[in-house]
């Protein structure tokens, strides 16, 4: 069932809060009531159809922010609307607009086979048989379902669990998709899986993905904007490469040569590139992750015995920690 909005944008956030009254011991019998503000004033809109990464350290206030806008959780403060509704009022109407994913724990019954699961679903959402067969067939072929569907949740691997909580999501056909680390745990295959199906989705059906993770690829392969979150405010909101910019980031190209060799000479290849450790025939090699990495492997290629290479992201939690030593310095 579709909602319809006025406002343009499809998720919509004003200045939200959470704050969580904590007791803290204090002494021996004494407890001492102290608030901890989860999110802090956070402000951003979504249009309709983008597919954005919301991402951050852990406690950074990701997973409550994914709560507020699902309706699990009541804001302290601000105003919240997706699709025009407010989620905490309307929960039991937003349901039927929005598919949610934790990466860490399953929305599947967990002793009953993976299609009993899916049947559930199909009566407790009031599914169409017919939409119910075609949005089940499609998730089961995309998502390489087909051998598991007789199989019990408990039984399934991490990556098979996870493939089966995404397409339980997608059943009612919502208009939003909600995904808290979807590729945790998983292996490069069932990442590949997970990622080119979001990719279709959003594509195909215009399905507004958010999405938070602590996987960099996911974002670059995936979204076009992203935004950061530490300590319940948002530090950035824009173009991946920006956010690279911004903290400074490096990438770390891992190189594998026949033999061992005196640090890799890189006169110009990228700017600001440089070896930082050789280890036997090992050398590891930093460059700004704004760059490419195609005129290093190039150069690398082109004039020494190279056996393998890597490139290795960068930690989300160092990037973070940079753009906050540029803002306190200021």
């Amino acid at each position: 069932m579709s909602v319809e909005s006025a406002d343009p944008d499809f998720i919509v956030v004003d200045e939200i809060e959470k704050v969580f009254d904590v007791r803290r011991k204090v002494g021996r019998l004494r407890r001492e009531k102290h608030q901890v503000r989860a999110v802090d004033g956070i402000s951003f809109r979504v249009p309709r159809g983008e597919m954005v990464g919301y991402i951050g350290p852990n406690g950074a206030g990701k997973s409550t922010t994914i709560k507020m806008l699902t309706g699990i959780l009541t804001p302290s403060g601000g105003r919240l609307r997706v699709a025009g509704i407010d989620p905490s009022r309307e929960r039991t109407r937003l349901a039927q607009n929005i598919g949610v994913v934790f990466g860490q724990r399953t929305t599947l019954w967990w002793d009953l086979p993976l299609i009993d699961s899916y049947r559930l679903m199909h009566r407790m959402y009031r599914i169409p048989d017919a939409r119910f067969r075609v949005n089940l067939e499609r998730c089961v072929e995309l998502l390489d379902l087909g051998e598991l569907l007789n199989v019990p949740v408990r039984q399934l691997s991490l990556g098979q669990r996870m493939r089966g909580d995404i397409a339980a999501a997608l059943l009612h056909d919502p208009e939003v998709l909600y995904l808290d680390e979807p590729t945790i745990g998983l292996d490069v295959v069932s990442k590949s899986k997970v990622r080119d199906f979001l990719r279709d989705l959003n594509a195909e059906r215009g399905t507004t993905v958010l999405l938070t993770t602590h996987d960099l690829t996911d974002i670059e392969q995936l979204c076009k904007r992203v935004m950061v979150i530490d300590h319940g405010r948002l530090l950035y909101d824009g173009v991946l490469a920006g956010l690279h910019e911004v903290g400074e980031s490096e990438r770390t190209l891992v190189v594998d040569l026949e033999r061992e060799l005196p640090p890799i000479e890189l006169p110009e290849a990228v700017a600001g590139a440089r070896v930082v450790k050789v280890e036997g025939p090992r050398q590891w090699l930093a460059f700004p992750a704004s760059e490419s990495a195609a005129p290093l492997v190039a150069q690398i290629a082109a004039a020494y015995p190279l056996v393998d290479l890597s490139v290795r992201e960068p930690d989300i939690e160092t990037v973070i920690a940079k753009m906050y030593a540029e803002r306190s310095a200021v």
